[in-house]
Order: C-alpha cells, then structure tokens, then sequence
C-alpha cells in the first residue's frame, strides 16, 4: 500500500469519529495497540529531540524498505507516533522522502494538538526522514 493510500485511509477513519474527544480516544487507543519497542532502542540516542515527552524511535533497513519502532511516555504522543509509524513503516527511503503528508491537516490534527505535541510531531516526523535520507545514501554506497 502507497503511503497516498495510508493517508486516506487514515483521513477515512478520522472522518468516522465524532468531535474531538473521540479523535484523542482513537489516538490513545493507537498508543495502546503500538507494538511495544525493544528495550535495546529505549535509551538517549534515540530520543526525538524536540518533544516534550520522552519518545523513542528506531529505523532498520529490511531490504530496501525501512521498518520503524517507536514508543513515548506520553499515551496521546504514543498514538501520534502510531499513526505516523503506519504511513512510513514499510516503505522506502525514496519514497518517504518523496511523501507530501497531507493526512495531518485533513484530520485536523494540527489545530487540536497543543504546540509542544504540534513540536512534537513535526520533530519525529523530521527524524523519520533523518534516517530515511541516512539510509538512502547507505543503500547507494
């Protein structure tokens, strides 16, 4: 699946869900279906720099696609590193670099987040494309 064809699944969803409380249930939810990261990765060095919670992220390169982990100390932070981790998870660095992320304002998540989660979420999404442009320039070497 394109990561065009997460993101309107995910604007579908969101669509599906009443007012705003509801939105943050589905994302405390997703928080709580993450598949928990290898306690290996819960340490400093994969900290996202930016966000006001702790979150953790991790990148491997599965052949020529990047599988992500992440987990937060936050539950809304850690639905917000689901629905992130489910657009780019799978794909390949070309491909995430190339992607236009239009889901986040459709769903309205910019203005219902407050700043330091807005911060936060533009922090792992910055980081997500770190390791994807680290990655693309490995697999050319």
């Amino acid at each position: 699946m394109t990561i065009e064809a997460i993101q309107q699944e995910i604007i579908e969803e969101f669509a599906g869900l009443g007012e705003w409380m509801e939105r943050y249930n589905y994302l405390i939810d997703l928080g709580k279906d993450l598949p928990a990261i290898d306690p290996a990765f819960r340490k400093d060095e994969y900290l996202i720099r930016g966000c006001q919670s702790r979150v953790w992220l991790n990148a491997d390169l599965e052949g020529d696609r990047i599988v992500f982990t992440a987990d937060s100390d936050a539950i809304i932070t850690k639905g917000l590193a689901a629905l992130i981790i489910r657009v780019f998870t799978n794909h390949t660095p070309a491909e995430i670099l190339a992607a236009n992320l239009d889901f986040i304002d459709k769903i309205g998540l910019k203005e219902h987040l407050s700043p330091t989660r807005s911060n936060g979420l533009v922090a792992m999404i910055r980081q997500i494309r770190y390791y994807a442009m680290a990655y693309k320039a490995k697999m050319k070497n």
